[in-house]
Formats: structure tokens, C-alpha cells, sequence
């Protein structure tokens, strides 16, 4: 009996390939959910990786190009068509409520500052929603996944003795490999959580860092006009 056992547990096949095929349908159907989050959860990451890179490097040309020296209105004139960058639309939002505050006489309106402000804060909110549009999806995988994943390892276990049941067979050769599939599912859960919550931590750092960057600009512009108001 013993040998038949071992000859039976060692013809088992137990690749992820086959471990999957053999699996019931539910427990498929949670293994390739996992694995499609997870690959949902890396395309994120890079795309936000490369978004948060060319914001950095177009925070720090706009702003080279803000302390040169060279009028505000000249840059303004020449980045207000097309703004290309979250510092450039920020700068544009600000501008324009300040060229609209100007009467035909070269007065100003009565709280241009206040406006001028509000103007940059929504320019800032909208580029704070693009930089995290995403992430939510990253949490969300990161604290379901696990559970997903035990969901689909239950079930595995549960079909498991349930052929116990049905064949009187009581061997490890018997349910292992049952029990190994249902365990898999459970990889996966945690394949595509735990990536997706150190990526959502260092992602949301980033967003937050960035968009810092572009409220300490709006302070400084603000801080500008300021002085041509007094």
C-alpha cells in the first residue's frame, strides 16, 4: 500500500501549469483574477513611475525658466496655448485670472489676489487628481487580494475532502494535490498584494511630494503679484 502511495505522489504533477489545470473552475477563475491584478497593479506602477519622472524634470526646466529673469507676460504669452506640463498650467491658470483682473485703464479689479489664488488651488487640485488617479486601485488590491486569494484556497480544500468523501481514500497522495492547488490560489493573493502595497505607499509619497512642489510655487508667484499689488 505504502508503495502504491509514494508511485501515485510521485506521478503527480505538481507545475503551476498543471496545478492550475487541474483546479476547479471556481478556484481558476479566483487564480486568473489574481493574476490579471497583478499585472493591472505593475502596468500602474510604470505608467505612473514615467509620469512622476517627466513631472519632476518639467517642474525643474519651467522653473529655471520662471527665475531667469525674463517677464512673466512673455512667458506666459509663450506656454499659454499649449501647456505642456502641470508647473506650465498652474502658472497659465494664475496668469489668466490676472490678465482678466486688468481693466483697459491698467487698474486692477478689487480681490485679484484672492482670485489669482483660487484659480491656482483648482490648477493644483485637478494636477493632485491626475497624479493619483490610479492608486485607489492599488489599495484596493493590496488589502482584498489576500482574501481573494484564501477564498479560492477554501474552496480548493473543501472540493478536496469532498473526494475524500466520495473515493474512501484517506492518502496524502490522494488530497495533496488537491490541497496544493487550493494552496497556489493563495500564492497569488499575496504575489499581487504585497507588490501593490509598497508600490501604493511609494506611489502616493511621490504624488504628494510633487504636488508640494507645485503649492510652493503657487506661493511663490502669489508672493509676486503680491508686491504689484502693494
Amino acid at each position: 500500500m505504502e508503495t502504491e502511495t509514494l508511485a501515485m505522489a510521485t506521478e503527480a504533477d505538481f507545475t503551476l501549469v498543471a496545478l492550475f489545470f487541474r483546479a476547479s473552475f471556481i478556484v481558476q477563475l479566483v487564480m486568473v483574477a489574481l493574476i490579471v491584478a497583478s499585472v493591472w497593479v505593475w502596468a500602474i506602477a510604470f505608467t505612473k513611475f514615467a509620469m512622476f519622472r517627466r513631472a519632476r524634470s518639467n517642474a525643474a526646466g519651467f522653473d529655471a525658466a520662471f527665475w531667469s529673469g525674463e517677464p512673466l507676460d512673455e512667458l506666459y504669452d509663450q506656454v499659454a496655448d499649449a501647456p505642456g506640463s502641470a508647473s506650465e498650467r498652474v502658472f497659465v491658470a494664475g496668469m489668466t485670472e490676472w490678465r482678466r483682473s486688468l481693466r483697459d485703464d491698467g487698474a486692477l479689479i478689487p480681490g485679484v489676489q484672492q482670485r489669482v489664488d483660487r484659480s491656482m488651488d483648482v490648477a493644483i487640485a485637478r494636477e493632485s487628481q491626475r497624479m493619483t488617479n490610479g492608486l485607489n486601485f492599488l489599495a484596493t488590491t493590496g488589502a482584498t487580494a489576500p482574501f481573494v486569494g484564501l477564498f479560492g484556497t477554501v474552496w480548493g480544500i473543501m472540493r478536496s475532502f469532498q473526494e475524500i468523501a466520495i473515493s474512501g481514500q484517506t492518502s496524502l497522495a490522494v488530497v495533496a494535490p488537491g490541497i496544493a492547488e487550493a494552496l497556489l490560489a493563495t500564492g497569488l493573493g499575496l504575489l499581487a498584494a504585497i507588490p501593490a502595497v509598497i508600490l501604493y505607499n511609494k506611489l502616493s509619497s511621490d504624488a504628494d511630494e510633487i504636488v508640494a512642489t507645485f503649492e510652493g510655487f503657487a506661493d511663490e508667484f502669489s508672493t509676486l503679484l503680491s508686491r504689484q499689488l502693494d
